[in-house]
């Protein structure tokens, strides 16, 4: 009957269909067990309350993301992989609600590289990595880590060895300081890529 239109329409189908199957998808629910309001998320979003007044469970359909409880990308911050949080509270021990997120690219196919420094401002010692290393003082004789250069991947970083503690979002970039970060007084011991398997 009308064929260009009913094409037009199989092909929108058909993106939608793929961009939920592929795309990092995060709906984020103003109560607890998936309760109340609800707003789906594909991408960075840096001020929840624009959308929600408060979040307090989320479901990750697919991809990875970062959240954050202060706008902006600040404050502490949570790894978040496909899966359900029907209490971000408690399931993750924060004592916020969710203000910010990230989405975290997961088509990287490269090497993974970054620089770690000891001190600020690229001070001290440094080395550079290219996997996964669960304590730096062990492998360094490194005291901490407190800048870096990312230069390929995203990685995470975490306040003490075996990947366990508080924890940062690193994409590539410089950075001096993770006080601007809002991090104030943090180090890090170890750090792991985030890769598709994550």
């Amino acid at each position: 009957m009308f064929p260009e239109f009913i094409k037009c329409q199989i092909k929108i189908n058909l993106e939608c269909d793929f961009c939920h199957a592929y795309c990092p998808t995060i709906t984020f629910y103003e109560e607890k067990n998936f309760q109340g309001r609800s707003y789906e998320c594909m991408n960075d979003c840096s001020d929840m309350t624009s959308n929600l007044s408060r979040c307090q469970s989320c479901r990750v359909e697919s991809g990875c993301f970062m959240v954050y409880d202060r706008n902006n990308y600040m404050g502490n911050q949570y790894f978040m992989r496909r899966g359900e949080y029907s209490d971000c509270m408690s399931m993750m021990g924060m004592r916020e609600n969710i203000k910010s997120c990230r989405m975290i690219p997961m088509q990287h196919r490269g090497q993974f590289r970054m620089k770690i420094y000891e001190k600020e401002n690229f001070g001290g010692q440094s080395h550079e990595m290219m996997e996964d290393c669960d304590n730096i003082m062990d492998r360094y004789r490194m005291n901490e880590c407190q800048s870096c250069n990312v230069m390929d991947g995203h990685w995470l970083m975490y306040e003490q060895p075996q990947f366990r503690g508080k924890m940062m979002y690193m994409r590539p970039g410089e950075y001096k300081n993770f006080m601007d970060m809002g991090m104030s007084g943090q180090r890090f011991m170890s750090m792991r890529r985030i890769t598709d398997s994550c």
